[in-house]
């Protein structure tokens, strides 16, 4: 288990070091003297499409796209040259990994906004939590790129977040991902990713819940588990396998490039996982996004997100899952979500799934 220690930001927002080894110093304190964050979001109800929407106006000032030298996801450091001192979001001159109250959420536990109903026009305080995870204090790494022992911390870092923020009144679900790429629309290239605490469980997820319901009801047994056996018993989408994980590209996959690494065992969430799994898991991963980066000439953007159980639905049926995509599909070529994704949410997916698999392989056609 990764050494913890937890300090406040100078708006008072949580900040938490998550170190590889004990005996690191982290009294460094934030003197930029910010104002308290205010936040404007909102929920309101998709009538039609019976789900909810977030709005959140006030991240319309967020960072984008800042310089390396003014990055804020960086250590502050105390330039050589005229000693002047560059603050950002960490005071630590250096750290491992770091957790933090996002400066601009999308969802916050003190948004001012409250509950409205008049006709179809359904409102409610956009309740809940977003932490930004800083994987290392190098800006120009990148995970696929960490070592194992790294990568654990990460993993304990997201599994201890997921049972603290599972804990907050009103949170249904924990979602923790990464972007990595420009294209995909990261606004911040410091390796980093996010963690969202919904006060609800997003569409995706409730439809995969539905359906591990459904299956069960009928068969007695876990779909996520039944998926698993069938596609290593096909073997033509199997990407990675270990002892305790299988990396695979799913039979119906709608992404160019898409992978789902599920534990052979069923468990609900990260902080279910043991020891060897977590240890195969800090090589297998970082090994997957490696693939990914092989396919062309320039690493490539991708979206990985941790499939979690909810906070207190179905959590006996969940099987946890992380998955993996690319929107680049050739070189120079983006998969946009057009008029069919995105108008009908139909996919559509021009590589094959076994095609796509072999590539990853790294199989020449």
């Amino acid at each position: 288990m990764s050494n913890i220690s937890e300090t406040h930001l100078s708006d008072g927002r949580e900040l938490f070091y998550f170190d590889d080894a004990p005996g690191k110093d982290r009294s460094a304190v934030d003197e930029r003297g910010l104002p308290h964050v205010v936040s404007t979001s909102e929920r309101r109800w998709d009538a039609l499409a019976g789900e909810w929407v977030v709005i959140a106006g006030h991240r319309q000032t967020r960072t984008f796209l800042p310089p390396t030298d003014q990055c804020p996801l960086c250590p502050t450091r105390t330039e050589q040259l005229n000693g002047a001192t560059h603050q950002t979001e960490i005071p630590a001159s250096d750290y491992d990994v770091v957790v933090f109250e996002n400066r601009f959420p999308s969802l916050s536990t003190s948004t001012p906004v409250e509950s409205s109903l008049t006709g179809l026009f359904h409102t409610e305080p956009g309740n809940g939590r977003c932490e930004v995870v800083c994987f290392t204090s190098d800006h120009n790494g990148a995970f696929s790129r960490l070592p194992a022992a790294r990568v654990r911390t990460v993993l304990d870092a997201l599994a201890q977040r997921t049972e603290a923020l599972g804990r907050i009144d009103g949170v249904e679900y924990v979602f923790s991902f990464e972007n990595r790429g420009e294209e995909i629309g990261v606004t911040l290239s410091h390796p980093h990713g996010q963690i969202y605490a919904y006060p609800f469980v997003p569409p995706r997820m409730d439809r995969i819940r539905q359906s591990l319901r459904d299956h069960h009801d009928a068969t007695g047994e876990c779909l996520q588990c039944a998926l698993l056996a069938a596609e290593q018993a096909d073997g033509a989408r199997i990407v990675e396998k270990g002892s305790h994980f299988t990396a695979y590209v799913p039979f119906a996959a709608r992404w160019p490039y898409e992978v789902m690494i599920v534990p052979h065992r069923h468990v609900p969430d990260l902080p279910a996982l043991d020891e060897p799994e977590l240890a195969e898991l800090s090589e297998l991963y970082p090994a997957v996004l490696r693939r990914f980066d092989g396919l062309f000439d320039t690493p490539a953007p991708y979206i990985a997100g941790w499939q979690q159980a909810p906070v207190r639905q179905d959590r006996d049926l969940w099987h946890l899952a992380l998955q993996v995509f690319s929107i680049r599909r050739a070189p120079g070529k983006l998969k946009y979500l057009a008029g069919s994704e995105s108008g009908a949410a139909v996919w559509i997916n021009d590589i094959a799934p076994e095609r796509a698999a072999a590539s990853l392989r790294g199989e020449t056609a």
